[in-house]
């Protein structure tokens, strides 16, 4: 037996060896670039070098859009965790129970109140991370408490749309909830009060159909894409070759469906100066204070929704 090459080389190496963690590095999805995580947190998960803008955590999307990073999140209603029974390869049951651990989340729709440019807001978030940001029943009842919320509060709803439609194991009932969440949209604009909404990358299916084009204003991030069916869906379907960029949000506000494409880190300023002009309290975009993205996320008081009467 060899002492220094059996006992103490390997401890050497044990001593001098550096724990890596695993999240220090991530890739863009466009330029596949190597990207320090602590680098990318400073940029709004935007890539530096070519501008692609990454998903985002719902939690940390609701931090850097209001005040200083300060919001209450709504309690959201109870509902059936499975109205069908539904078994795939898997149950349904347990395909939640993965994505409550995946995204840290109940549902794939997180709603908070706050202040946007110091005026109050209720907003939105969709959590692609659940089931890709799929829509179900549960999620019907998280849109209707927003939409509550914001009326009880006499406040514009901000929604955040980031999806793959429909959810299927919910089949007609998830359906449902097009007509439900355009029906709730009404109810704001019978309350005259704005209702907001900013596609993210991706927006498709069924809330494309339906609550996510409602907007009184609509705003996209650059490159989102955003539509019914995918491009090569289409492209099959039509068989014709589709436009540069087709489906994408520069081309949709070129073509009169977004009013805006607003780079991430101005979101907030400009979601504080519309709020002002919309609700006739007009506010310094520059009074909105928005939070270091590096610090980590405070911990949020639960707070019961209000109901509308």
């Amino acid at each position: 037996m060899n002492w220094i090459t059996d006992y103490v080389r390997p401890k050497l190496r044990s001593m001098l060896r550096r724990e890596v963690p695993d999240n220090l590095w991530a890739t863009c999805d466009s330029c596949n670039q190597m990207l320090l995580t602590k680098k990318l947190v400073k940029t709004f998960n935007v890539c530096p070098h070519c501008g692609h803008h990454m998903r985002v955590l719902a939690h940390d999307r609701l931090k850097w859009t209001f005040d200083n990073g300060k919001y209450t999140l709504v309690q959201l209603p109870a509902t059936p965790i499975d109205p069908l029974g539904f078994r795939d390869q898997k149950k349904y049951t347990e395909r939640l129970k993965t994505a409550h651990k995946a995204s840290n989340t109940e549902e794939s729709l997180l709603v908070a109140q706050g202040t946007i440019g110091n005026n109050p807001a209720v907003v939105g978030v969709m959590v692609f991370e659940f089931l890709a940001g799929t829509m179900g029943s549960a999620f019907g009842e998280a849109f209707i408490t927003a939409v509550e919320c914001a009326i009880a509060q006499k406040c514009p709803l901000i929604m955040f749309t980031a999806s793959g439609g429909a959810r299927m194991q919910e089949g007609l009932i998830s359906l449902m909830q097009m007509p439900r969440t355009t029906i709730a949209v009404q109810m704001l604009r019978d309350a005259h009060l704005p209702y907001i909404v900013v596609l993210t990358n991706p927006t498709t299916g069924g809330v494309t159909a339906s609550f996510a084009m409602l907007g009184d204003i609509q705003i996209g991030e650059p490159n989102a894409l955003i539509g019914f069916a995918g491009p090569r869906v289409i492209q099959d379907t039509v068989r014709e070759t589709l436009p540069e960029g087709f489906q994408r949000s520069e081309y949709l506000m070129e073509h009169g469906m977004l009013d805006m494409v607003v780079h991430r880190e101005d979101i907030p300023r400009v979601l504080a100066q519309v709020i002002g002009l919309l609700m006739h309290t007009p506010v310094d975009p520059l009074q909105h204070v928005q939070t270091d993205p590096e610090k980590e996320t405070q911990e949020i008081a639960q707070q019961p929704t209000q109901e509308a009467h």
